[in-house]
């Protein structure tokens, strides 16, 4: 028998389930289909912060303490057992564009002789000016000319200086 006096109303029926069908099978399926996706979600961090200064002060990672480095160890004895972390090690790691550089005309002569330190600050014929790391090269400007040095040592005639004024261009050798 149906109840004419409630259909399409979601106030409870007088025979048979209390609820619409919708709000039942909104109970039954998308609620726990919701919190299932909003848990899934939430943010997780992979490892703690005592965690974090564990493998820092080992100079282990993660993937080398299944290999057997040892996080209660120091950097030196892990090091020394032949586990090290590039990430934490700048006592090894040089910049490819530190050295004596020469800037080249054409015809061979020497348009300026640059330095650069391991801390890629830059000398341009014994002054100090500024350079700055741009899309793989280390830039950087004295008056008119502009040097581009490629941070990829594998790319050769990749190096060069253009003057802005004159409009020429050539090539910067390393020493």
């Amino acid at each position: 028998m149906v109840d004419n006096d409630n259909a399409g109303s979601l106030a409870p029926r007088r025979h048979g389930s209390p609820l619409h069908p919708t709000i039942l099978f909104a109970a039954k399926i998308i609620l726990p289909v919701l919190a299932i996706l909003l848990t899934a979600q939430s943010p997780a961090f992979a490892i703690n912060d005592k965690y974090r200064k564990q493998l820092e002060q080992s100079g282990c990672t993660q993937v080398s303490e299944t290999q057997g480095c040892d996080i209660h160890k120091s950097k030196a004895e892990n090091a020394k057992a032949g586990f090290t972390n590039p990430a934490t090690d700048n006592s090894t790691t040089q910049t490819p564009y530190a050295g004596q550089w020469v800037a080249k005309s054409d015809a061979g002569a020497t348009v300026a002789t640059i330095r650069i330190d391991a801390k890629e600050q830059v000398w341009v014929n014994g002054k100090r000016v500024d350079a700055k790391r741009t899309d793989g090269t280390l830039q950087f400007h004295q008056g008119k000319l502009t040097f581009t040095l490629q941070g990829d040592r594998r790319l050769t005639g990749e190096d060069y200086w253009t003057d802005s004024d004159a409009g020429t261009k050539g090539p910067i050798e390393i020493e």
